[in-house]
């Protein structure tokens, strides 16, 4: 069997879908992680399970099963307690679909003893009021003041937040005391406090030598500022370096640097066996559980008796703590033990320990802070029977501090650019493929050197696109036009949806944007929301910007042959754009207000519409002129035209009086031509319909020929006359119903009723 899928549930008749997923032609067991929770995040039980076997290896082959094992939780007192969790979650969840439809179809009455006689909550509060306000009693200055309200309470945040994204690239010119910036370089480290809004960076590659100036950039007065020209004359500092990593601890300001790749690694040849270096440190993490820590002497001063000395002495990944806060302020030490639980994690980079034509991979490791241990977390070996993220480098891995999820994706394994992406639960171990190929799911090509940083509280990744390659062995590009692209997930276990990011628009011959690059670095301030940006590769310096990607560069700069040939191929008097600007990144979203403002036009649409149908024509085209005008976006093309449109219901016939079942005269009538008979059948189409479409398709429609009542007739509810109010006419309770379901796309999901209809919920084709 090569390909299958997996269902589970508590019957053999009502099943669901937990894994679609492929198996190895080999004799290896695999172990895949079952999807076991819903979308809410509930967990669900099973009793049942089933296997869909979808493909063989070959055409000749007959699907087989061997051997199958599941693993989880059989306690019986757990697993009624999550069978009787779910069954509440089910009935809460029917119930809410149910309340929906009745208050669709205006059975008020039902809908209110349901509510409370259940005590449920379908919405908001402020959410029921606009639906008051718009459906039933047709109160269009409250409505849009409650439009207002619901925004300043944060129930349109999510709709605000999910819109497209453009991108403003800002260009930072600021200099040191003496008129200077960092230098050009790639494969340099950055990291952020983002208390103190300051950008640290060190070392890099210039094209020639490795680096070890150390800078810091004050983001609020503008200005670098170099802490030190050569951090390895100072105690305890490290030495030149590239392709390593830094990050910053909020809490305590300590800056922690790991991995390196100096001028010497890839030039120096030890004659030493793989059981040799088994024991040694790799470039970007450790290879053992317990790492053992050295100081940067220990490469000139007699090693331990194990490992060997050969592979000890030129190939430990040194580890270090800058201090930026305190009385051990600007000074260089090494991890001991410090307070409080905090811990670093480690993904990838390839092993430097001389045997270059041996491809070798580091795994995931977590170091404990206070502890000043390091643990392996997986191993990284795809072969293993239980699930694996498989290593690589030159990949990004980014932390989502609220759920304590990593999150891995695309780099370099062997000659093969990845486009996979995985998660990994810290809590629960738990390791999850959300993507095999996202590039086939609307994502980036498969990548190499991109840069990623998250925003937790947006549940975003923003990715900074690097060197792309199409297939093994084709040619690696660095597009001329290289976009950047945002991840948006809402749970880590869930696969999301990737976007390009556009940059905006301007009309100004000045404005800049950065060029495409590689071996750069990127950090992120999520308090204020801006990327900063700095260096890396251009690619080849040629008159067609769209060049291709030089590899010498990247980010791990393994090949012997292009550090041989650095003066061939050298910095900036060779045929390489090696780049020293910096720039900072803030996505550009419509502000709260221009979300109101669509939600008001949207009701301005539908009084224009009733007040064509109830007065005269010249108030109809004042109100529209000047009402509907206003809250118009007269540069947005879409908005224009439907704007234009609403001018065709003046010219419409007035609408015919029509008696309905309950009595309401016909003054407060539709020009829609439905009425209490036939207004059945427009429950049919979509509610998203515009109010263009539905007055076009409602005046053409013919009275059908006689046929059975409907069972929906949308008539008056007695809930409507005790309000006080005049009660709309069938008709024109389904135009307000379709406005209120358009308004409700604005809002929050955890502020609304469910966006599923019941009906697309029942199969009677089955």
């Amino acid at each position: 069997m090569k390909e299958f899928k997996i269902f589970v549930g508590l019957s053999e008749d009502n099943m669901t879908e937990v894994l679609h997923a492929g198996l190895r032609n080999d004799s290896v067991p695999e172990t895949f992680a079952i999807r076991h929770a819903n979308r809410a995040g509930g967990l669900f039980p099973t009793r049942y399970v089933k296997i869909v076997p979808l493909s063989a290896h070959g055409q000749s082959f007959h699907t087989s099963i061997w051997y199958v094992a599941l693993s989880g939780i059989s306690d019986p007192s757990f697993v009624e307690q999550v069978r009787q969790k779910h069954d509440e979650y089910r009935e809460t969840s029917v119930m809410r679909h149910v309340l929906k439809h009745l208050r669709q179809r205006r059975f008020l009455s039902p809908y209110d003893s349901i509510l409370s006689r259940t005590g449920l909550t379908l919405e908001h509060a402020l959410i029921t009021s606009l639906h008051e306000a718009s459906v039933l009693h047709g109160d269009w200055a409250r409505a849009e003041e409650l439009v207002r309200s619901a925004s300043d309470a944060g129930l349109l945040a999510s709709f605000r937040h999910a819109c497209q994204p453009h991108a403003q690239w800002t260009r930072l010119r600021g200099l040191d005391a003496d008129g200077d910036v960092p230098r050009r370089r790639g494969g340099h480290a950055m990291c952020m406090d983002t208390q103190g809004g300051l950008v640290y960076l060190f070392g890099g590659w210039d094209g020639q030598r490795s680096l070890d100036d150390f800078w810091v950039y004050d983001v609020a007065r503008d200005t670098w500022r170099e802490l030190s020209p050569a951090t390895s004359r100072e105690k305890n500092g490290p030495g030149p370096r590239a392709c390593h990593k830094m990050v910053f601890d909020t809490k305590t300001g300590a800056i922690y640097l790991l991995g390196r790749l100096g001028d010497g690694d890839a030039l120096e040849s030890h004659a030493v066996t793989d059981a040799d270096t088994t024991d040694a440190t790799v470039g970007t993490g450790p290879s053992e559980v317990n790492w053992r820590v050295l100081s940067p002497d220990s490469r000139r001063s007699t090693p331990p008796v194990e490992p060997p000395a050969s592979a000890w002495s030129s190939y430990c990944s040194e580890f270090y703590r800058y201090h930026t806060r305190g009385l051990d302020a600007g000074s260089w030490t090494f991890c001991h033990s410090t307070l409080g639980r905090r811990a670093i994690y480690v993904h990838g980079g390839r092993i430097v320990d001389g045997e270059w034509k041996s491809l070798k991979y580091s795994g995931l490791y977590r170091y404990d802070v206070r502890t000043s241990n390091w643990k392996m977390l997986d191993a990284g070996d795809a072969s293993t029977s239980h699930p694996s993220i498989p290593s690589r480098y030159g990949h990004s891995m980014v932390l989502d501090t609220i759920t304590s999820t990593l999150f891995i994706f695309a780099g370099q394994r062997d000659d093969r650019y990845l486009s996979d992406m995985y998660s990994f639960h810290i809590p629960t171990g738990t390791m999850t493929e959300l993507f095999s190929n996202f590039t086939a799911f609307g994502g980036p090509d498969a990548c190499f050197t991109q840069r990623a940083v998250i925003d937790p509280e947006l549940r975003e990744i923003y990715v900074f696109c690097g060197l792309t390659r199409a297939r093994p062995g084709s040619m690696t590009v660095l597009a001329a036009e290289s976009p950047n692209w945002i991840y948006r997930y809402e749970r880590w276990d869930l696969p999301g949806k990737w976007a390009k990011i556009p940059s905006v628009e301007s009309k100004s011959e000045a404005s800049e944007l950065p060029q495409p690059r590689y071996a750069h670095q990127v950090v992120y301030n999520h308090i204020t929301k801006t990327s900063f940006m700095h260096g890396g590769n251009a690619g080849i310096k040629s008159e067609d910007s769209a060049g291709f990607g030089d590899l010498e560069d990247t980010e791990e700069r393994m090949e012997v042959e292009r550090r041989a040939d650095d003066d061939d191929t050298g910095s900036d008097g060779g045929k390489e754009n090696r780049l020293d600007d910096f720039w900072q990144m803030q996505l550009i979203r419509p502000s709260p207000d221009e979300i109101v403002r669509r939600a008001c036009f949207e009701i301005r649409q539908q009084q224009f519409r009733e007040m064509c149908e109830d007065g005269p024509a010249i108030q109809a085209l004042t109100f529209l002129q000047t009402q509907v005008s206003s809250v118009v976006d007269h540069s947005d093309v879409e908005e224009t035209k439907t704007f234009r449109s609403l001018l065709s219901y003046l010219l419409a016939a007035p609408p015919q009086p029509t008696p309905t079942r309950s009595g309401t005269p016909a003054a407060s009538g539709s020009g829609s031509g439905m009425d209490g008979e036939d207004s059945s059948p427009s429950w049919i189409r979509s509610s998203s319909d515009s109010l263009v479409d539905v007055h076009t398709s409602s005046s053409k429609r013919s009275r059908p020929e006689a046929a059975s009542p409907s069972v929906v007739r949308m008539e008056e509810d007695p809930v409507e006359t005790t309000a006080g109010h005049t009660a709309p006419s069938p008709a024109r309770f389904h135009q307000r119903t379709q406005l209120f379901e358009r308004l409700l796309a604005f809002v929050n999901e955890d502020a609304k009723q469910p966006d599923e209809n019941l009906l697309d919920l029942v199969n009677m084709n089955g």
